[in-house]
């Protein structure tokens, strides 16, 4: 019985049963392009050697996609320009691919493509970047929880819903990555202060 005394209906329950069963399959078919994870080294990289260059990623951007392009833009080439492609089959041979099979960076192992930009950059001596990664690995693969990961995926959701363009929800999120880096790096001196008192 519902709460006002009326009777469910039985075939109202099966169909909210039934949508349920379809998104939570929907939820498990990876999206268009969703790269597998390569079995290779990852290599140290310079930041000064990809400098002014184009990178391309999959549209529709999502958690490890724009964090990812955040990420390049913020510490490894601010002028980067991105092309979002519909497919991993148009990105143009001098640009720049990423996280989808045969990018230049890619998911590596159990490491997102975010994980893997990380380490090959040098970047993954960064507490706050660290935080940042396994925020990004848990929502994108799953993982350890992140306290914080369930915000950055409802406000990614909103973002996404709202802009018009991959271009205006990289700038939109962006400012939240930012954001959550610049407490990430806050707690993490707090934590260090308070140890070494």
């Amino acid at each position: 019985m519902m709460r006002d005394g009326m009777t469910r209906n039985p075939a109202s329950t099966d169909a909210e049963v039934a949508w349920e069963d379809v998104v939570a399959l929907a939820e498990t078919v990876p999206s268009p392009g969703k790269p597998h994870a390569a079995e290779r080294a990852i290599r140290p990289l310079w930041r000064d050697e990809y400098q002014a260059r184009t990178g391309a990623t999959r549209q529709r951007l999502w958690v490890d996609r724009v964090a990812s392009a955040w990420l390049i833009r913020r510490f490894i080439d601010p002028k980067m320009r991105f092309l979002w492609l519909d497919s991993p089959e148009a990105c143009p041979p001098d640009a720049l691919g990423f996280d989808f099979d045969g990018a230049a960076f890619t998911q590596v192992g159990v490491r997102v493509t975010f994980e893997v930009l990380l380490v090959s950059f040098g970047l993954d001596d960064d507490a706050a970047l660290l935080r940042l990664g396994e925020m990004v690995h848990a929502l994108d693969v799953g993982g350890a929880p992140v306290p914080e990961a369930i915000g950055f995926e409802a406000v990614m959701a909103g973002a996404r819903q709202r802009a018009l363009d991959d271009d205006q929800l990289l700038d939109e999120m962006g400012r939240v990555l930012d954001s959550i880096y610049a407490n990430f790096t806050a707690s993490t001196k707090n934590s260090n202060a308070a140890g070494r008192s």
